[in-house]
């Protein structure tokens, strides 16, 4: 008698016990001898969670493939695994530690951390495996893999090594979106721009040879940033080459407030004449478009940023290289070495004022980007990363 329902929970774990009784999807199950081969990797799930909607949309249109194929007679393997999803899954178990009050990651050490990952992809990943499974996906399950296996970790290196013998993997220092909070660069993708009800701090910089009056325009150039906080790295100043006012000033120096480091006028296209002054403050190591044009112009660039956001300046080679100690310098350093970047944000306007540099405050909302996971705002952090030569490959 046919029940009038279909009752899935019932019979598809029967059907199920006799696909494995039958070892239904091993490689080359029911292909002929010599059979052309077929195989889908499957896009490993990650680790940290359970299956949505979409992985099962997925799954189901690899697994009509691989049926397809197998029933034509081919060596079929569909090949099963899972992501360590590397940010993701961290975030993940630190949040258990802190629930069960237990060492951080940095208490514990790395040995220690990755071990706990390991236990956490054994239990989050027998879920997602079991999900797969209760889908009838038809993969290979004896060949089921894991992205930090060590045998897959050893033919990463194995390609790494290779791509960079032959040119095509290379290390430049270039900005990155860097995550303060999770201490590592970010992909675009992660990145989330949010609006913010910020400020536009208008800055005058003394121009080389003139004596700094605040009521003489003729004795400073006005700049405008949101970021008070990277003027300490700034190494130009760019204004567009057909903007009259400052064409005569072009190739001559202003002296950076609260620093006294000499840096150029340079004209660049990159200075839109209709935006506020008409004259934009350049920091190459922590702004992208600042670094594109530092490099337009053979700007230094001072990275005055730990790993953390904190502003380093004391011991800082490239920040004080070619700097003259004076009193303002030394003043300068024992006020803002070691602070977070945005309390050095408010120091900095504090001093800028009391030296008769800040022009004008102005409310100026716009975006700021943010990481998806950690919610803080992303810092453009200059570092060493290992790039592909995509364009040759």
């Amino acid at each position: 008698m046919i029940e009038k329902t279909y009752d899935a929970a019932s019979l598809e774990p029967r059907i199920a016990e006799r696909w494995e009784e039958a070892d239904a999807f091993r490689a080359g199950a029911g292909a002929k001898p010599g059979a052309e081969p077929y195989s889908i990797v499957i896009p490993p799930p990650n680790v940290t969670g359970s299956l949505h909607i979409g992985h099962a949309l997925n799954n189901t249109l690899q697994d009509v493939l691989v049926r397809f194929e197998r029933m034509r007679g081919k060596n079929v393997l569909w090949q099963p695994g899972m992501d360590h999803a590397g940010i993701a899954t961290q975030m993940v178990v630190e949040r258990q530690l802190r629930e069960r009050k237990e060492p951080g990651r940095r208490d514990m050490g790395r040995e220690a951390f990755v071990e706990r990952i390991w236990q956490w992809k054994e239990e989050s990943g027998g879920t997602i495996l079991g999900q797969l499974r209760r889908l009838g996906a038809s993969c290979d399950w004896s060949r089921e893999r894991f992205t930090m296996d060590e045998g897959l970790s050893e033919a990463v290196r194995t390609v790494f090594v290779d791509l960079y013998d032959k040119g095509l993997i290379y290390k430049d220092k270039r900005l990155v979106n860097w995550d303060p909070k999770l201490l590592t660069a970010i992909s675009d993708l992660e990145v989330e721009q949010q609006d913010v009800k910020g400020h536009l701090w208008h800055f005058r910089y003394p121009i080389e040879g003139e004596t700094f009056d605040p009521e003489n325009p003729a004795s400073f150039i006005t700049v405008a940033t949101t970021r008070p906080e990277t003027m300490l790295g700034d190494t130009g100043v760019a204004v567009n080459g057909a903007d009259e006012r400052y064409q005569a000033l072009v190739g001559k120096h202003v002296r950076l407030p609260l620093v006294g480091r000499l840096i150029p006028i340079v004209a660049d296209d990159y200075a839109d004449p209709e935006a506020g002054s008409g004259a934009v403050k350049i920091t190459p190591a922590h702004d992208f478009n600042d670094f594109e044009v530092g490099k337009r112009h053979d700007l230094a660039k001072i990275n005055l940023m730990t790993i953390e956001a904190a502003i380093t300046l004391a011991e800082n080679e490239d920040f004080l290289a070619g700097l003259d100690r004076t009193a303002e310098l030394e003043v300068t350093i024992a006020a803002i070495h070691g602070l977070d970047r945005f309390a050095a944000r408010a120091k900095i306007v504090e001093m800028m004022e009391a030296g008769g540099y800040l022009a004008e405050i102005e409310d100026h909302p716009h975006t700021v980007p943010h990481g998806d996971r950690s919610g803080v705002p992303i810092e453009p952090f200059l570092t060493d990363q290992w790039y592909v030569d995509a364009k040759t490959l």
